[in-house]
């Protein structure tokens, strides 16, 4: 067990843009490719990911002033938010964390050639989604067999979600025979867009208001052009943000930047996905008969070449902190939350159908709900992080930490 142990987490340490290529190599093979074009297909997608995780990080600089604005009134809160990539890196301590992996990746395969699902999920990296809430669950019963079960059921239901997703996913997206597996935002942050879109629809006035940016592009002309959009949007910010002039250019350009980039890095990726959805389809007909379909699961980051996403992250983010400093019993404040802000309107922006004004309200009120939520976990989720070996003075939590399995096996613990 050990040795599984540190081969799975010598490889999830190496990262998505590591991971990934040697995913799609071995899948390329199994699909029937040549080794060449199989090399080619997973070094381009490990270049589009690292592509992203420039751009994203690029934005996160870009924002850092303005967050370090905020941040400074945010003092006094009880509970430290560390962000979900310590959550992540704590719930490979489990001591199944090494097992829940390959099980998980063979019951994929079975289902798939049981026909139960179409989703085949190759964001291996990504599977601390489903250890997390398995972790939690270990620490909080001690019990190992418990946390293996959450991990692998929720490995199995992000198939059967992303089955769900997929038709509205590749309707707007445009990213065909593909799916999304980050169950936290498809088994969470998406049906609670759904939700606040469902009651803003009847809410006189405001459901009328149709604000995306092709229409603003339309009527705009040059002014709703991505790149114009992120230079005002950065401006705004700067200007909220009292950043001197300086602060404001770069701040700007940064956002437009972003604006800009993030679908070229998604097009590199799509261009070494592309062969293997092909080759996958080809197999699964020639094994399963005409009808057979497969969608690959991709980590939500896939999706980030929406210009919406970023335009509703950059305004979300300042929102989401005030309402941190001005709503009543919010005890922690969001600064690990506000990394995955834009994660989440990934997920709000398909719900919306690009609705820049309901992309906005829903990521904001989900946050505003999720540091509520990770407050309540606080306790379970420090006895978690502290058994995993995080060095912690008080109570600590994040965002990754309040989907709704977690929240009730927190809930589970406090009554028995």
């Amino acid at each position: 067990m050990d040795t599984l142990m540190n081969i799975m987490q010598t490889i999830t340490n190496m990262g998505a843009s590591a991971v990934l290529p040697l995913v799609i190599f071995v899948l390329g093979l199994v699909f029937r490719m040549k080794p060449g074009p199989a090399i080619k297909a997973g070094i381009t997608v490990g270049i589009g990911f690292i592509g992203l995780s420039l751009v994203v990080g690029l934005l996160s600089s870009t924002l850092d002033p303005a967050i370090t604005y905020y941040g400074e009134m945010g003092s006094g809160f009880t509970i430290m938010d560390i962000g979900w990539s310590a959550v992540g890196a704590a719930s490979w301590m489990a001591p199944f964390a090494g097992l829940a992996v390959p099980i998980g990746i063979v019951l994929n395969l079975a289902l798939v050639r049981m026909k139960l699902t179409k989703t085949l999920n190759v964001d291996i990296w990504n599977y601390m989604h489903f250890l997390v809430p398995g972790a939690l669950v270990y620490f909080l019963f001690n019990n190992f067999f418990l946390g293996l079960a959450v991990t692998v059921l929720l490995s199995v239901a992000a198939l059967f979600i992303g089955d769900l997703i997929a038709p509205k996913w590749q309707e707007y997206y445009g990213l065909e025979e593909t799916t999304c597996t980050t169950i936290i935002h498809t088994g969470w942050t998406l049906p609670f867009a759904w939700l606040i879109n469902k009651i803003i629809d009847f809410i006189p006035g405001l459901n009328k208001l149709d604000v995306s940016l092709d229409k603003l592009q339309a009527r705009l002309g040059v002014f709703g052009e991505p790149a114009i959009i992120g230079v005002l949007v950065g401006l705004i910010l700067g200007l909220l943000t009292s950043q001197p002039v300086e602060g404001l250019v770069a701040m700007a350009m940064g956002v437009a930047a972003v604006m800009v980039l993030l679908p070229k890095m998604v097009s590199v990726l799509m261009e070494g996905l592309s062969p293997i959805g092909i080759k996958a389809k080809e197999y699964m007909v020639k094994q399963m008969g005409d009808d057979a379909e497969l969608n690959i699961g991709m980590d939500c980051a896939l999706a980030l070449g929406d210009p919406a996403t970023v335009t509703a992250t950059v305004i979300s983010i300042p929102l989401t902190m005030l309402a941190a400093l001005v709503l009543p019993g919010i005890q922690l404040f969001p600064i690990g939350i506000l990394t995955s802000i834009i994660y989440m309107t990934t997920m709000t922006a398909m719900a919306s159908k690009g609705n820049i004004l309901r992309t906005i309200i829903s990521t904001t009120v989900f946050s505003i709900v999720v540091m509520y939520l990770a407050a309540y976990v606080a306790p379970g989720a420090t006895q978690f992080l502290q058994g995993a070996g995080v060095e912690l003075n008080g109570l600590g939590s994040d965002f990754v930490l309040t989907g709704p399995w977690e929240i009730i096996a927190y809930w589970i613990s406090t009554i028995i």
